[in-house]
């Protein structure tokens, strides 16, 4: 149990621990406080057994009373208060540091990684941290606290009773203590449950036209199912783990109190306890049960404390990739790959790759599909760290930047969109939050997206749905071309920006593009002819290797991928139906 405190409080930072660790000390003056009802009893007892019963012992009872009540409501206030700041602030503090560390992370985690796992870490995990772990350590010391008062204060009026309590409260900590080790093997079940079952909703969710287009709904309801069941299962296997152990922990309470009863009784009797004391030490064992028992409730639940803290701390663990570089403002635009390597799981992706991309050109890269082509732009901007060789833009490698000041040069332009639940605004200024709505109407009117917008019922002030369901493909990806226009960053990186856009949107979306790529370093990723006709240099991309380069001219002179490339191409256009 210490050592779950101990875990908790390391969790958190300066400030929140702070706040927690004075709660804890206000506890003890709250106990105090709570421990003062015995006084003001043993006031009245004494006038009544001695037969002096006076209005000052009425007056006096009262005001022990009093300071008794009120200062439990205010210290409890005080408490409650630092325990809710802590807490809360603490869950606050993490998600954000999460989501930090979750940015630098390298590309191979969230590939590796369920977005289930992300999700529950990020959700479920915190809010257990600020509901749950919070409330139920500060339940448990208050406990301890409590218990631990009334033990000193019993060894001023009968260190025979004060040897039961310690006895008992040993015998408590000792079945609590067993308890947490019988739930460790659970628990990661458990956690994998609970992830499993967030990874299975989403799916579920964000596949349900594909599952009623395909008729999928048995198939994939029975996989949400068992995911379901597997989610009781493991609840079931933690509960009936704990039970046997609260159970004891219940009965251990109970017995301590009631031998507290008779052990005073019995001394009381045989004339060894003063009448007063005895009534005193069962008032006493009373206070003590409701102090074990509120703490014996809730201690089955710090083991969620090891979980949330365990959960959260391993994606913490994970070593970021080292972005505390300098804030360098590249001379040039020019891009360079010496001697790239790059594997992923001891799969070799990309293979001695040497090229060179100088300023203000277009690069189109070709190739056959998981031949690397994507991986190769991803190493240019440092999604993933090279295996060997280097990357420099401007005559420095890449690794020298800061993360920040590398993200300033580049802009993406993906095949599959991603825009938030926000408005279209605030979606185009998200590479550029403080930008004018001046400067966001310039862009999407650049992006040929401004009269579709204004047809809208709000306008830029429109909320789309999360991940633009509201919109079509050509729509969301011209406002993904505003925002990388109003980012205005020096190199672009188009990967396969037209390869699902139907015909309608194609000549809006081909203007929007020009716009986007005046005067830039553009690379592109294509499969259209006509995208890749015109590049300055053409890089075949196969089995991680450059197998062709050149221009478009030099590459259909020689056999090889890209030549067969062009003749699909030309013999794809030119099928008609008959």
């Amino acid at each position: 149990m210490f050592q779950t405190l101990k875990i908790y409080f390391d969790f958190c930072n300066n400030e929140n621990r702070k706040k927690l660790q004075t709660a804890m000390l206000l506890g003890v003056l709250k106990a105090m406080c709570a421990a003062f009802r015995i006084p003001a009893i043993a006031v009245v007892l004494h006038g009544i057994l001695n037969n002096n019963m006076s209005m000052r012992n009425v007056w006096l009872s009262f005001g022990i009373m009093i300071i008794s009540i009120v200062g439990q409501v205010l210290v409890g206030l005080k408490t409650t208060m630092l325990q809710c700041e802590g807490g809360y602030n603490t869950c606050c503090a993490k998600r954000v540091e999460i989501a930090e560390h979750l940015r630098y992370l390298p590309m191979g985690f969230f590939n590796a990684n369920s977005l289930g796992r992300i999700t529950s870490i990020t959700t479920n995990t915190m809010e257990m941290l600020a509901d749950v772990a919070t409330l139920v350590i500060m339940i448990t010391t208050q406990g301890i606290i409590t218990t631990g008062v009334i033990f000193v204060c019993m060894l001023f009026f009968d260190l025979r009773i004060a040897m039961i309590l310690l006895a008992g409260t040993c015998l408590f900590s000792f079945f609590n203590t067993m308890m947490q080790k019988a739930t460790k093997p659970a628990a990661p079940r458990k956690s994998r449950a609970d992830e499993s079952l967030v990874a299975a909703v989403i799916e579920y969710i964000q596949g349900i036209a594909e599952v009623k287009n395909f008729n999928l709904t048995d198939k994939t309801a029975k996989k949400l199912e068992g995911a379901i069941n597997e989610k009781r299962a493991a609840d079931t296997k933690l509960e009936f783990t704990v039970i046997p152990f609260m159970f004891l922990q219940g009965l251990t309470t109970k017995l301590t109190g009631v031998l507290m009863v008779l052990a005073s009784v019995y001394f009381c009797i045989n004339g060894s306890m003063p009448l007063l004391y005895a009534i005193l030490m069962i008032i006493s064992s009373f206070m003590v049960y409701e102090s074990l028992d509120l703490m014996g409730g809730f201690s089955a639940l710090m083991r969620n404390v090891n979980i949330v803290v365990s959960q959260a701390n391993e994606v913490l663990a994970i070593p970021p990739m080292d972005i505390d570089g300098e804030e360098i403002t590249p001379s040039a635009m020019d891009i360079e790959l010496k001697h790239v390597s790059f594997a992923y799981e001891d799969k070799t992706i990309i293979d001695d790759v040497s090229i060179k991309i100088p300023a203000n050109t277009t690069t189109a890269i070709v190739g056959p599909s998981g031949g690397g082509k994507t991986t190769l732009t991803s190493l240019m901007a440092r999604f993933w760290d090279v295996a060997s060789g280097e990357v420099l833009l401007g005559g420095r490698n890449v690794k020298d930047y800061s993360f920040d000041s590398l993200m300033k040069n580049f802009s993406f332009v993906f095949q599959k969109v991603y825009l938030f639940g926000d408005t279209i605004a605030n979606n185009i200024r998200f590479g550029e939050p403080d930008a004018s709505m001046e400067r966001v109407m310039e862009a999407a009117k650049k992006a040929r997206c401004h009269d579709f917008i204004m047809s809208l019922p709000d306008g830029y002030d429109t909320v789309i749905g999360e991940g633009g369901a509201s919109l079509s493909g050509g729509e969301k990806q011209r406002i993904s071309i505003a925002r990388a226009i109003l980012k205005d960053a020096p190199i672009i990186i188009l990967d396969e920006a037209t390869a699902n856009i139907d015909p309608e949107n194609e000549a809006e979306l081909s203007k929007a593009i020009a716009e986007l790529t005046q005067n830039k370093t553009i690379i592109m990723i294509a499969h259209r002819l006509k995208t890749v006709r015109g590049a300055d240099q053409i890089l075949v991309v196969a089995n991680g290797r450059i197998t062709q380069k050149g221009t478009h001219a030099e590459l259909m002179k020689e056999d090889g991928i890209y030549k067969d490339f062009v003749s699909e191409r030309k013999e794809a256009v030119s099928w008609k139906i008959a």
